[in-house]
Protein backbone atom coordinates (compact mmCIF):
# COMPACT_ATOMS: atom_id res chain seq x y z
CA UNK A 1 0.00 0.00 0.00
CA UNK A 2 1.31 3.58 -0.76
CA UNK A 3 0.76 6.67 2.09
CA UNK A 4 -0.23 9.74 1.48
CA UNK A 5 -1.86 12.78 3.78
CA UNK A 6 -4.92 14.74 3.24
CA UNK A 7 -3.93 19.00 2.80
CA UNK A 8 -7.16 19.58 4.18
CA UNK A 9 -5.03 19.60 7.71
CA UNK A 10 -2.52 22.04 6.34
CA UNK A 11 -5.50 24.53 4.80
CA UNK A 12 -3.34 28.04 4.49
CA UNK A 13 -0.32 25.53 2.81
CA UNK A 14 0.72 26.68 -0.26
CA UNK A 15 0.45 23.44 -2.39
CA UNK A 16 4.35 23.66 -3.49
CA UNK A 17 4.99 23.45 0.42
CA UNK A 18 2.50 20.10 0.82
CA UNK A 19 4.21 18.65 -1.65
CA UNK A 20 7.78 19.15 0.36
CA UNK A 21 6.27 18.11 3.78
CA UNK A 22 5.35 15.05 1.78
CA UNK A 23 8.90 14.31 0.43
CA UNK A 24 10.55 15.30 3.22
CA UNK A 25 8.65 12.71 5.53
CA UNK A 26 8.36 9.70 2.87
CA UNK A 27 4.97 10.07 1.53
CA UNK A 28 4.13 8.83 -1.77
CA UNK A 29 1.33 11.41 -2.68
CA UNK A 30 -1.29 14.26 -0.81
CA UNK A 31 -4.84 14.74 -1.43
CA UNK A 32 -5.58 18.15 -2.51
CA UNK A 33 -9.13 19.96 -1.88
CA UNK A 34 -10.20 21.01 -4.87
CA UNK A 35 -13.41 23.47 -3.99
CA UNK A 36 -12.45 26.02 -1.46
CA UNK A 37 -12.65 30.16 -1.89
CA UNK A 38 -9.01 29.85 -1.82
CA UNK A 39 -7.99 26.60 -3.49
CA UNK A 40 -5.16 26.47 -6.33
CA UNK A 41 -6.86 23.83 -8.14
CA UNK A 42 -10.37 25.12 -7.68
CA UNK A 43 -12.31 24.46 -10.90
CA UNK A 44 -13.57 27.37 -13.15
CA UNK A 45 -17.01 28.93 -11.96
CA UNK A 46 -18.87 32.40 -11.06
CA UNK A 47 -16.07 35.18 -9.75
CA UNK A 48 -13.32 32.31 -9.99
CA UNK A 49 -11.10 32.42 -12.84
CA UNK A 50 -9.42 28.67 -12.05
CA UNK A 51 -6.21 28.19 -12.91
CA UNK A 52 -4.98 28.06 -16.31
CA UNK A 53 -3.09 25.29 -18.16
CA UNK A 54 0.07 27.05 -17.25
CA UNK A 55 -0.50 26.86 -13.38
CA UNK A 56 -1.92 23.81 -13.91
CA UNK A 57 0.98 22.65 -15.88
CA UNK A 58 3.31 23.95 -13.09
CA UNK A 59 1.42 22.53 -10.34
CA UNK A 60 1.90 18.65 -11.78
CA UNK A 61 5.71 19.58 -12.60
CA UNK A 62 6.52 20.72 -8.95
CA UNK A 63 4.67 16.87 -7.82
CA UNK A 64 7.36 15.12 -10.54
CA UNK A 65 9.79 17.03 -9.62
CA UNK A 66 8.94 16.07 -5.77
CA UNK A 67 8.77 12.36 -6.47
CA UNK A 68 5.06 13.24 -4.86
CA UNK A 69 1.61 12.01 -6.66
CA UNK A 70 -1.40 13.81 -6.33
CA UNK A 71 -3.75 11.25 -5.17
CA UNK A 72 -7.21 13.45 -5.83
CA UNK A 73 -8.48 16.01 -5.07
CA UNK A 74 -11.22 15.99 -2.30
CA UNK A 75 -14.31 18.12 -3.21
CA UNK A 76 -17.23 19.16 -1.26
CA UNK A 77 -19.90 18.98 -3.92
CA UNK A 78 -22.86 17.19 -2.55
CA UNK A 79 -24.30 14.49 -4.97
CA UNK A 80 -27.49 14.27 -3.40
CA UNK A 81 -27.64 18.40 -3.15
CA UNK A 82 -31.19 19.43 -3.83
CA UNK A 83 -32.13 21.05 -7.57
CA UNK A 84 -31.14 19.96 -10.86
CA UNK A 85 -29.45 17.57 -11.93
CA UNK A 86 -27.43 19.31 -14.60
CA UNK A 87 -26.08 21.69 -11.70
CA UNK A 88 -24.11 18.94 -9.87
CA UNK A 89 -23.23 16.98 -12.81
CA UNK A 90 -21.97 20.12 -14.57
CA UNK A 91 -19.84 20.88 -11.26
CA UNK A 92 -18.44 17.04 -11.01
CA UNK A 93 -17.43 17.83 -14.79
CA UNK A 94 -15.53 20.73 -13.99
CA UNK A 95 -13.70 19.15 -10.94
CA UNK A 96 -12.86 15.75 -13.10
CA UNK A 97 -11.06 18.00 -15.73
CA UNK A 98 -8.94 19.50 -12.92
CA UNK A 99 -8.14 15.53 -11.43
CA UNK A 100 -7.43 14.61 -15.05
CA UNK A 101 -5.55 17.78 -15.60
CA UNK A 102 -3.29 17.12 -12.89
CA UNK A 103 -3.07 13.65 -13.38
CA UNK A 104 -4.69 12.81 -10.23
CA UNK A 105 -6.70 9.42 -10.47
CA UNK A 106 -9.65 9.99 -7.94
CA UNK A 107 -12.25 12.95 -6.83
CA UNK A 108 -13.51 12.30 -3.43
CA UNK A 109 -17.32 13.87 -3.34
CA UNK A 110 -20.40 13.85 -0.65
CA UNK A 111 -23.38 11.89 -0.71
CA UNK A 112 -24.94 14.77 1.05
CA UNK A 113 -28.75 15.94 0.83
CA UNK A 114 -31.00 16.09 3.66
CA UNK A 115 -31.51 13.29 5.99
CA UNK A 116 -34.57 10.63 5.31
CA UNK A 117 -35.19 12.71 2.12
CA UNK A 118 -37.01 10.85 -0.14
CA UNK A 119 -35.65 10.00 -3.37
CA UNK A 120 -31.92 11.32 -2.31
CA UNK A 121 -30.43 7.84 -3.18
CA UNK A 122 -31.98 7.99 -6.66
CA UNK A 123 -30.63 11.23 -7.40
CA UNK A 124 -27.16 9.65 -5.98
CA UNK A 125 -27.59 6.92 -8.30
CA UNK A 126 -28.91 8.93 -11.26
CA UNK A 127 -25.66 11.98 -10.77
CA UNK A 128 -23.35 8.94 -10.79
CA UNK A 129 -24.61 7.33 -13.60
CA UNK A 130 -24.08 10.53 -15.47
CA UNK A 131 -21.01 11.56 -14.65
CA UNK A 132 -18.93 7.95 -14.61
CA UNK A 133 -18.30 7.13 -18.00
CA UNK A 134 -17.30 10.80 -18.72
CA UNK A 135 -14.92 10.43 -15.98
CA UNK A 136 -13.29 7.55 -16.89
CA UNK A 137 -12.78 8.88 -20.21
CA UNK A 138 -10.48 11.10 -18.52
CA UNK A 139 -8.51 8.81 -16.66
CA UNK A 140 -10.47 9.48 -13.02
CA UNK A 141 -12.72 7.76 -10.98
CA UNK A 142 -14.96 9.61 -8.91
CA UNK A 143 -15.74 8.45 -5.16
CA UNK A 144 -18.13 8.28 -2.87
CA UNK A 145 -17.44 8.65 0.30
CA UNK A 146 -18.70 7.24 3.77
CA UNK A 147 -20.48 9.59 5.13
CA UNK A 148 -23.52 11.11 6.60
CA UNK A 149 -26.69 8.99 5.84
CA UNK A 150 -24.41 6.74 3.84
CA UNK A 151 -21.70 6.58 6.49
CA UNK A 152 -21.23 2.26 6.30
CA UNK A 153 -19.45 0.42 3.39
CA UNK A 154 -23.32 -0.97 3.54
CA UNK A 155 -24.67 2.02 2.23
CA UNK A 156 -22.44 3.20 -0.33
CA UNK A 157 -21.76 -0.53 -2.07
CA UNK A 158 -25.69 -0.01 -2.10
CA UNK A 159 -25.43 2.90 -4.36
CA UNK A 160 -22.40 2.10 -6.16
CA UNK A 161 -23.55 -1.68 -7.65
CA UNK A 162 -26.81 0.51 -8.72
CA UNK A 163 -24.59 2.60 -10.72
CA UNK A 164 -22.39 -0.38 -11.81
CA UNK A 165 -19.82 1.65 -13.94
CA UNK A 166 -15.86 1.62 -13.04
CA UNK A 167 -16.03 5.53 -13.17
CA UNK A 168 -17.50 5.40 -10.06
CA UNK A 169 -15.81 4.39 -6.75
CA UNK A 170 -15.48 4.35 -3.35
CA UNK A 171 -13.49 6.18 -0.56
CA UNK A 172 -14.20 4.16 2.70
CA UNK A 173 -13.37 6.52 6.04
CA UNK A 174 -12.50 4.33 8.76
CA UNK A 175 -13.91 7.62 11.22
CA UNK A 176 -16.77 7.38 9.89
CA UNK A 177 -17.80 3.69 9.55
CA UNK A 178 -16.61 3.37 12.48
CA UNK A 179 -18.96 5.80 14.65
CA UNK A 180 -22.02 4.19 12.28
CA UNK A 181 -20.74 0.86 14.14
CA UNK A 182 -19.92 -0.96 11.05
CA UNK A 183 -16.52 -3.51 11.63
CA UNK A 184 -13.61 -3.39 9.78
CA UNK A 185 -14.38 -6.35 8.15
CA UNK A 186 -17.94 -5.78 6.87
CA UNK A 187 -16.81 -2.24 5.61
CA UNK A 188 -13.93 -4.28 3.35
CA UNK A 189 -15.92 -6.68 2.21
CA UNK A 190 -18.87 -4.48 1.08
CA UNK A 191 -16.55 -1.73 -0.62
CA UNK A 192 -13.66 -4.04 -1.60
CA UNK A 193 -15.05 -4.12 -5.29
CA UNK A 194 -15.03 -0.45 -5.38
CA UNK A 195 -12.31 1.05 -3.23
CA UNK A 196 -10.59 3.82 -4.69
CA UNK A 197 -8.44 4.30 -1.46
CA UNK A 198 -8.80 4.54 2.09
CA UNK A 199 -9.13 7.38 4.84
CA UNK A 200 -7.30 6.94 8.08
CA UNK A 201 -7.56 8.88 11.36
CA UNK A 202 -7.92 9.04 14.87
CA UNK A 203 -9.29 10.47 17.64
CA UNK A 204 -10.35 9.49 21.18
CA UNK A 205 -14.05 8.49 21.18
CA UNK A 206 -17.24 9.15 19.72
CA UNK A 207 -17.57 12.30 21.48
CA UNK A 208 -14.39 13.78 21.56
CA UNK A 209 -13.26 13.57 17.74
CA UNK A 210 -10.44 15.78 17.82
CA UNK A 211 -7.86 14.58 15.32
CA UNK A 212 -5.31 12.65 17.25
CA UNK A 213 -1.82 11.54 16.17
CA UNK A 214 -2.26 7.64 14.27
CA UNK A 215 -2.66 5.47 17.15
CA UNK A 216 -3.14 7.59 20.22
CA UNK A 217 -6.87 6.91 19.60
CA UNK A 218 -9.87 4.37 19.48
CA UNK A 219 -10.13 3.94 15.80
CA UNK A 220 -8.93 0.69 14.61
CA UNK A 221 -6.32 1.58 11.81
CA UNK A 222 -4.62 -2.19 12.98
CA UNK A 223 -7.65 -4.31 11.88
CA UNK A 224 -8.40 -1.83 8.96
CA UNK A 225 -5.13 -2.76 7.93
CA UNK A 226 -5.01 -6.08 8.20
CA UNK A 227 -8.38 -6.81 6.04
CA UNK A 228 -6.94 -4.96 3.53
CA UNK A 229 -3.60 -7.00 3.57
CA UNK A 230 -5.70 -10.07 3.61
CA UNK A 231 -7.44 -9.58 0.23
CA UNK A 232 -4.26 -8.15 -1.46
CA UNK A 233 -5.44 -4.42 -1.37
CA UNK A 234 -2.39 -2.45 -2.90
CA UNK A 235 -4.09 1.21 -3.07
CA UNK A 236 -3.56 4.29 -0.83
CA UNK A 237 -3.90 5.01 2.93
CA UNK A 238 -4.59 8.49 3.47
CA UNK A 239 -4.23 10.00 6.70
CA UNK A 240 -7.18 12.51 6.69
CA UNK A 241 -5.86 14.96 9.91
CA UNK A 242 -8.40 17.94 10.00
CA UNK A 243 -6.14 20.10 11.97
CA UNK A 244 -6.04 23.32 14.23
CA UNK A 245 -9.33 25.38 14.10
CA UNK A 246 -9.01 29.11 14.16
CA UNK A 247 -9.60 30.50 17.54
CA UNK A 248 -12.51 31.90 16.92
CA UNK A 249 -14.05 28.68 16.27
CA UNK A 250 -13.14 27.77 19.91
CA UNK A 251 -16.03 27.97 22.75
CA UNK A 252 -16.31 26.75 26.22
CA UNK A 253 -17.51 23.50 26.77
CA UNK A 254 -20.52 22.56 28.88
CA UNK A 255 -18.45 23.04 32.20
CA UNK A 256 -16.35 26.14 30.67
CA UNK A 257 -13.57 24.53 29.86
CA UNK A 258 -11.88 25.26 26.29
CA UNK A 259 -12.02 22.39 23.98
CA UNK A 260 -7.75 21.25 23.52
CA UNK A 261 -6.03 22.83 20.02
CA UNK A 262 -4.92 19.63 18.33
CA UNK A 263 -1.09 19.44 17.38
CA UNK A 264 -0.49 21.21 13.85
CA UNK A 265 0.02 18.10 11.50
CA UNK A 266 3.58 19.30 10.31
CA UNK A 267 4.69 18.00 13.50
CA UNK A 268 2.89 14.64 13.24
CA UNK A 269 3.78 13.76 10.32
CA UNK A 270 6.93 11.30 10.61
CA UNK A 271 5.80 9.60 13.29
CA UNK A 272 2.29 9.28 11.47
CA UNK A 273 4.17 7.68 8.39
CA UNK A 274 5.97 5.32 10.70
CA UNK A 275 2.96 3.93 12.48
CA UNK A 276 1.40 3.33 9.32
CA UNK A 277 4.75 1.43 8.07
CA UNK A 278 4.70 -0.18 11.04
CA UNK A 279 1.03 -1.62 10.46
CA UNK A 280 1.94 -2.65 7.32
CA UNK A 281 4.87 -4.66 8.06
CA UNK A 282 2.85 -6.44 11.20
CA UNK A 283 0.28 -7.36 8.56
CA UNK A 284 2.28 -8.85 6.26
Amino acid sequence: MKLAFSALGVPDLPVPEVLRLASAHGYHGVELRADGPDEPVRPRGPGRPGPGPAERADLAARSSAAGVEVLGLAASTEVAAPGADEAVIGAIHALTAQAAALGAPFLRVLPGGLPGTPGAEDAVVRRLTAVAPHAAGLGVRVLLETHGDYGTGAAVARVLDRVGHPGAGAVWDVRRTWLDGEQPHASCAALAPHLGYVRVGDFASAEDRAPLALGAGVLPLTECVEVLSRRGWEGWLCWTYEGPRPATDTAPGAAGTVPSVPEPLPRLLGAGRDHLARLLNESA
